[in-house]
């Protein structure tokens, strides 16, 4: 897995990419570290890999051009098939080449058949031009599944066909925040700064409910047990809805925290 982590040199490829498949996933499961790799490298310099560790969740894409400094999160506009790219949001690592994503359980089941990927990265050519990837990813069900099942994840989820509804801010058109979640930082953490994102079912009264971990890092923090205890208060609203007939739908939040002194600023974004 080491190979991957480091960054990958981008060929001259201009703002366009078009890679043919890698043979095949590679896959390393090392129990001494509770850990589950399934990773492909290809042609375009491209690494993608889901990995279960310790019972947490990561999907890593590698061989990104650089990040901006000072950038912690970047978009990425992906799209399976012939399904219409959108943006979704990734982690910049301290490898300012690798990027971490936020919704990984439903990145890995898009990839087990494998196929078409379309990857955009805005800005990503320079001068303010898209770097555009066309891969062809080789089908890899029994790898990744693997990976999904070691970490106690569903190989299917209907709440993968309701993410692209929830927007950049994790909330569908029309729903706002009456009370976010303001998730502490917690008391007994090892680390100084970190994140968790969680997806919940917007009730009718606005309150959340069926809340689940989608990603967190440090991945054996206890920062996502902190931003699944703030939803207890949070409470969404709609004012084209009556209150208290809400639609349910799915929402998501992404919580940063930040210990005092490391950063002003913490909580739900």
């Amino acid at each position: 897995m080491k190979p991957l982590l480091l960054p990958l040199a981008l060929a001259a490829l201009g703002s366009s990419a078009i890679a043919q498949d890698a043979d095949d996933w590679d896959v390393q499961i090392d129990p001494a570290a509770k850990s589950t790799i399934a990773f492909v490298t290809l042609t375009s310099g491209l690494s993608i890999a889901v990995r279960c560790k310790d019972g947490s969740l990561d999907a890593v894409m590698a061989g990104l051009p650089e990040a901006p400094r000072g950038r912690t999160i970047r978009t990425l506009r992906i799209g399976f098939g012939d399904d219409e790219p959108t943006d979704s949001r990734w982690n910049v690592t301290t490898d300012r080449h690798v990027a971490v994503a936020d919704y990984p359980s439903s990145f890995a089941r898009s990839l087990r058949e494998g196929g078409d990927l379309k990857v955009t990265i805005p800005g990503g050519a320079g001068e303010g031009r898209d770097l555009r990837h066309e891969l062809t990813i080789p089908p890899s069900s029994a790898a990744i599944e693997g990976v999904l099942t070691a970490c106690g994840k569903p190989l299917e989820d209907p709440r993968d066909a309701l993410l692209p509804e929830i927007g950049e801010n994790g909330l569908p058109e029309g729903l706002t925040w009456a009370r976010p979640p303001r998730p502490r930082f917690p008391s007994r953490s090892r680390y100084v700064a970190g994140y968790a994102v969680i997806t919940c079912v917007a009730g009718p009264d606005g309150r959340l409910s069926q809340c689940q971990t989608e990603a967190q890092h440090p991945v054996d923090s206890d920062f996502a047990e902190a931003a699944l205890r703030s939803t207890d208060d949070a409470r969404l609203t709609n004012p084209n809805e009556t209150p208290g007939q809400i639609i349910p739908r799915l929402v998501g939040f992404r919580a940063s925290f930040y210990l005092d002194g490391y950063q002003p600023r913490r909580g739900a974004e």
